[in-house]
């Protein structure tokens, strides 16, 4: 993965440049394409050698860049290190990437020297009482219940001597990320635009329960068996999670209709009270808001929980979804001036340390916009 990762040296790239170049290598190149990234109905398209001379146009283009841009690679469940280095900048859409090429040229223009900047680890905790805390890097604070360092927050153990429980929240705004350690161990990480609503330490003898107000969070619960059984339930407005097991991703957006738990490892029954349903790893719940319906499927676990750990994976995701992840993490309002461009559908992977500037220039590059413009917290595509 050196090179979707941006890890990859100056001489790496040269030696990609020369290795694809040879027919068997061309054909292995196909067939990892085929498993990984490029949508299987394009892998027999004859103008796939095509999209591979795209590609390394591409290569070549980010060894002029790397002379004036240095990144640190963070994907780390990375393997057959030089084959996927050929995979672009690891953004693939399924008609362009075949039928449009590449600019010659570097970056292109943006139409104003302002720059998005990347989110960073910031929320706001609420107290019991209703007051409020800044938490950001560089900001220690200490409560009666917890300590801060400005990137995480950490609850202590559960009280044996409490007699009733107290709440407090977490909200975490667009363009921010948090982690949070709750009393009983259970570690949760919350992504932008999400609030987290949970006791400051848990009742001896009864059921754990915290709730998912709205937005997305990944829990890895500490079990029932270090806890004299008390079972851990996440809440939400419309759906419940009962935890049988350790890790799983739950999404209940608030501009979403979908609420999404998928299960990563143990069992989960999750649904409405009346109705809930037992997932095993790997497993999807989508629960339609509108129609009350669901629906499970099997998953890449690793597209809905690389968030986390400084990734976006996706798989087959329209333009305008896609959108709507970088906008609450960049803090920003998309505006399609050309709608015809939404639907076009995106593979790949995406660094949370780049700036928004950076990917949609590549996004251009590729030719699945003309054009665009930021226009204060604005990004216009055209």
């Amino acid at each position: 993965m050196k090179y979707l990762t941006n890890s990859a040296t100056l001489s790496d790239l040269d030696f990609l440049s020369v290795w694809i170049e040879k027919d068997l290598n061309k054909e292995l190149f196909k067939e990892y394409a085929k498993t990984h990234f490029i949508i299987n109905l394009h892998m027999n398209d004859p103008e796939t050698d095509v999209a591979i001379q795209r590609l390394l146009d591409a290569i070549r283009k980010e060894k002029s860049w790397r002379y004036r841009l240095r990144t640190q690679s963070i994907y780390r469940y990375a393997t057959a290190a030089i084959l996927v280095g050929i995979l672009a900048t690891a953004y693939f859409f399924r008609t362009n990437v075949f039928t449009t090429s590449v600019e010659d040229g570097g970056t292109p223009a943006i139409v104003n020297t302002n720059v998005i900047e990347q989110g960073t680890d910031k929320a706001i905790l609420t107290l019991e009482d209703g007051s409020q805390i800044a938490l950001e890097k560089g900001n220690a604070i200490q409560t009666r219940n917890a300590k801060s360092n400005g990137e995480e927050i950490v609850y202590e153990g559960n009280s044996k001597d409490i007699i009733e429980l107290v709440f407090n929240h977490l909200t975490v705004p667009r363009g921010g990320q948090f982690f949070i350690e709750l009393s009983d161990g259970t570690k949760v990480w919350l992504n932008s635009e999400s609030q987290l609503k949970y006791p400051v330490s848990f009742m001896e003898g009864q059921a754990r329960e915290v709730e998912l107000v709205y937005g997305e969070a990944y829990f890895e619960v500490s079990p029932s068996t270090a806890h004299n059984g008390a079972e851990f339930k996440v809440l939400n407005s419309s759906q419940e999670v009962e935890v049988l097991g350790t890790a799983f991703n739950i999404k209940a957006y608030k501009d979403e209709t979908n609420i999404y738990t998928t299960l990563v490892e143990g069992k989960v029954l999750v649904g409405p009270a009346e109705r809930k349903q037992r997932l095993v790893p790997n497993q999807q719940l989508d629960f339609d808001l509108q129609t009350h319906t669901t629906t499970i499927k099997e998953v890449d676990v690793f597209n809905e929980i690389s968030w986390k750990d400084g990734i976006f994976s996706f798989e087959e995701e329209s333009l305008q979804n896609i959108m709507k992840v970088l906008a609450r993490w960049y803090d920003v309002k998309v505006v399609f001036e050309n709608e015809a461009i939404k639907d076009e559908e995106f593979i790949g992977l995406l660094r949370k340390d780049q700036s928004l500037n950076k990917i949609i220039s590549t996004i251009k590059d590729f030719g699945i916009i003309k054009d665009f413009e930021f226009d204060e917290k604005r990004l216009i595509l055209r």
